[in-house]
């Protein structure tokens, strides 16, 4: 028996053509890349040194100082590019950042500070020292929302170099902080 067309497409048919219309439509739009979320907003503080040494705690040194700042910038840059985190500007809360401050010493002081920014995430840190040459870095994340922490990571470091604690900063983002996507993120 021959096939035979019909003169007029039938509602099944119809439903099929339809159907394939809006598969690829759907596909098409997925070959443009998926659409991307707002960056979450992180309020990133600087990084603090913790001298147990020392009764009271001390004032970093000038090169320590540096090193703390550096460490600092490649957590921001880190968790920037591979976090797509936002970091917020933290000088307009300067003042409480002092009187709090450090952080270490709080439990979760620094959430309702970021909250206050504008950030979604309060991100703290500090060195440790052990000796001359041996170090720990902690690095917290918390929800400003709540101040419970979302992720933590710590590294010794071996040798006093700036290499060695940018090397330390960016292995603890890697290793711990990003090691899994953040809540929200994909």
């Amino acid at each position: 028996m021959p096939f035979a067309v019909p003169s007029s497409p039938s509602r099944a048919c119809l439903a099929g053509l339809a159907a394939l219309a809006v598969l690829a439509g759907a596909l098409s739009a997925g070959m443009a890349g998926p659409a991307q979320a707002d960056p979450t907003k992180a309020a990133i503080f600087p990084i603090e040194l913790l001298d147990p040494g020392v009764v009271g705690g001390r004032r970093a040194r000038p090169d320590e100082t540096r090193k703390l700042a550096l460490v600092t910038d490649e957590l921001k840059g880190a968790l920037a590019k591979q976090g797509g985190l936002e970091p917020v500007d933290t000088a307009p809360q300067a003042a409480e950042i002092a009187k709090q401050g450090p952080f270490y010493k709080c439990e979760d002081c620094a959430a309702p500070i970021a909250k206050t920014l504008g950030a979604e995430l309060a991100v703290t840190g500090y060195v440790e020292k052990g000796s001359n040459q041996i170090f720990n870095l902690y690095v917290r994340i918390l929800d400003a929302a709540s101040g419970k922490p979302v992720r933590a990571g710590q590294v010794v470091i071996r040798a006093d170099t700036d290499d060695t604690w940018a090397h330390a900063m960016r292995w603890v983002v890697k290793n711990r902080l990003l090691a899994e996507p953040l809540p929200g993120r994909s």
